[in-house]
């Protein structure tokens, strides 16, 4: 099981990981819809190296984001949730529109987004900078958190 660790926390995590010679691995988004693609997403990602840092979007930041009837599960839930996945080691927060500032901080060995974020993948310039990877790996079919939950309001009550 998984470990939430505040960002202060992760980034000393992260540092006694690479003291062990450990591949770290970071990945981000909103995740208040948790769906098979996702799960996918996170296994592929963590079979790149010893540990997977999942960030999530803080509700502040998913609302400013994704608009206000989102994210449809509270944050700590969220992180509940995710630090309960297998591929999942680490979870964390970031309250910006973006990872950047909390990815140039962790500096990991494998910086991945889903393909759909292959346009901009935030961070990726300071990845790249540190000798790490920067990964677009492809999406599962038919999964996508919006169409989702346009799929359940559509629903009649």
């Amino acid at each position: 099981m998984g470990q939430f660790y505040e960002r202060a926390a992760m980034v000393a995590q992260r540092r006694q990981w690479q003291a062990e010679g450990k591949r770290v691995v970071f990945t981000n988004g909103c995740y208040d819809i948790l769906h098979p693609g996702h799960i996918r997403l996170l296994e592929s990602a963590r079979s790149l190296g010893d540990v997977l840092i999942l960030a999530l979007n803080t509700d502040a930041s998913v609302q400013r984001l994704k608009g206000p009837t989102r994210p449809m599960i509270p944050q700590d839930q969220r992180a509940r949730m995710a630090a309960g996945l297998a591929a999942v080691d680490a979870v964390t927060f970031f309250d910006e529109d973006t990872p950047r500032e909390l990815i140039a901080e962790v500096l990991p060995d494998f910086l991945v987004k889903g393909a759909d974020w292959s346009h901009f993948i935030a961070g990726r310039e300071e990845v790249e900078a540190a000798g790490g990877q920067v990964l677009a790996l492809p999406l599962e079919p038919g999964y996508s958190t919006t169409n989702l939950v346009d799929l359940v309001n559509a629903r009649p009550a």
